[in-house]
């Protein structure tokens, strides 16, 4: 789907056009659900979690900024959805290990919150070094654990054009400190 048919269907859909939402199921059914496992990992987790990122396209379709891209736009939504599952499903298991009567967990060897923060914008400001096709390929090589073949596939680009994106990305990372990429 090109940007411009993209840009129509997500208005229609902020409109409250059933019709459209359909229309963007069924042309990103498969690049979002690939996203998403690629984070979760489980088939039915990844279903559901893809489900649901349908129903946050509905809902928010009305704050789309057309003009970077939509296909991030909509990766965008399928990993933070797809972390936030992550993050739910930890927080259950560790609520149904930890006896109600137990000191909390030492955390001691864990960055504070001040310094987290420091760390998600210093990692904000490397990735906003990156173009925002760059951007694309590093979030779905290195968060959604894609092959460059997948990647390929997805994006419809040469397997060359991705290794090359992927590399200059990961050039720039480094040069901002981040030298934990391959």
């Amino acid at each position: 789907m090109t940007e411009e048919k993209f840009e129509k269907c997500i208005a229609a859909v902020a409109a409250g056009d059933r019709d459209a939402l359909r229309e963007l199921y069924e042309e990103y059914l498969n690049y979002l659900y690939v996203i998403i496992y690629g984070v979760v990992g489980n088939k039915e987790t990844a279903e559901d979690v893809t489900s649901e990122c349908f129903i946050r396209i509905w809902e928010t379709a009305g704050r789309y900024k057309p003009g970077n891209g939509h296909k991030r736009y909509l990766a965008t939504i399928a990993r933070n959805l797809a972390i936030d599952e992550i993050r739910k499903r930890k927080r259950e298991e560790l609520t149904d290990e930890i006896p109600e009567d137990s000191a909390p967990p030492d955390t001691s060897d864990h960055a504070s919150p001040e310094e987290q923060t420091i760390e998600d914008i210093s990692m904000q400001e490397a990735l906003d070094k990156l173009s925002d096709k760059e951007r694309e390929v590093i979030n779905m090589k290195v968060l959604s654990d894609m092959t460059f073949k997948e990647i390929s596939e997805i994006l419809k680009i040469p397997m060359g054009t991705v290794t090359w994106r992927y590399r200059e990305a990961v050039k720039k990372l480094r040069r901002c400190g981040y030298g934990g990429l391959e």
